[in-house]
């Protein structure tokens, strides 16, 4: 891989897990412009991840944001609403250093995302030409395809009892970089809802955690915003991601906070 493609394709997010540091991130739901990006990056995220799967964003917006993001060095990452070509594989191509994959149960559909992120010989994902991630440069395809591998990531939604009891043999797939427990979803699978002190929820960071560490690989907090206690316990046990929470919670916060100071002053 030549020195110049390996300087402009860089994934900042990747290289912080790689030294087991901790990786802060912001979800987009509500912006749809690319200031979102310089907003993250001001306020010192490692990454940003544009919600598809939970809002009426499109694909053109969602990759503005990504290329912008990339040009300031926030790895942009996007949640897609599906497990689809039409979505994957032209999220990718218009910018996003990485996805985030749902509902992913089994090593049969997490090898389904690899062949779908990944190029070959890794996975199956075609070629697009020249892309934004290495400034529409040219290079051999060996060159960028291998470059590509590295830099991008593969993200699984770590959110049913499904996957938790396959967790071991999904992490362990090669070109699988990550996994997220979306807490929410997998209490609700577990019957737990909203009980996020339950021991299960533990035992399954734990479990995921383990299963990780053991390959080389990460675990991501999701679900978990409003929980900084348990946000701290699930870093310290061992994950390395952390899903802040939204743009809208973030905007939501601020205004009730400065709403309610003007309605407590004095007069």
């Amino acid at each position: 891989m030549s020195d110049q493609l390996r300087a402009i394709l860089r994934n900042h997010m990747k290289e912080k897990l790689a030294r087991d540091e901790v990786v802060a991130s912001m979800t987009v739901r509500f912006a749809r412009s690319i200031e979102i990006a310089q907003i993250a990056k001001t306020a010192g995220f490692d990454t940003l991840y544009v919600d598809m799967e939970h809002n009426t964003l499109s694909v053109d917006a969602t990759c503005q944001i990504c290329i912008a993001a990339q040009q300031i060095g926030i790895t942009p990452l996007v949640r897609v609403p599906a497990n689809t070509p039409d979505y994957i594989c032209r999220v990718l191509d218009g910018g996003a250093m990485g996805v985030i994959t749902p509902h992913v149960r089994s090593t049969a559909e997490a090898r389904e995302m690899v062949q779908l992120v990944k190029f070959p010989p890794l996975g199956g994902r075609s070629a697009g030409g020249a892309l934004s991630q290495y400034q529409y440069r040219s290079f051999p395809i060996t060159e960028t395809n291998a470059a590509m591998n590295d830099a991008t990531s593969l993200v699984l939604m770590l959110e049913t009892v499904a996957a938790l009891e396959n967790v071991e043999e999904i992490i362990a797939i090669d070109g699988v970089d990550m996994m997220m427990i979306g807490s929410n979803d997998l209490c609700g699978e577990m019957g737990i809802s909203g009980q996020y002190d339950h021991p299960k929820l533990e035992a399954a960071f734990q479990r995921a955690i383990a299963a990780a560490r053991k390959v080389g690989k990460h675990i991501g907090v999701g679900g978990l915003a409003a929980r900084n206690d348990l946000v701290t316990k699930f870093v310290q046990m061992g994950a390395r991601y952390v899903s802040t929470g939204t743009d809208m919670s973030f905007l939501m916060s601020a205004c009730v906070q400065k709403a309610k100071f003007v309605r407590d002053i004095k007069v």
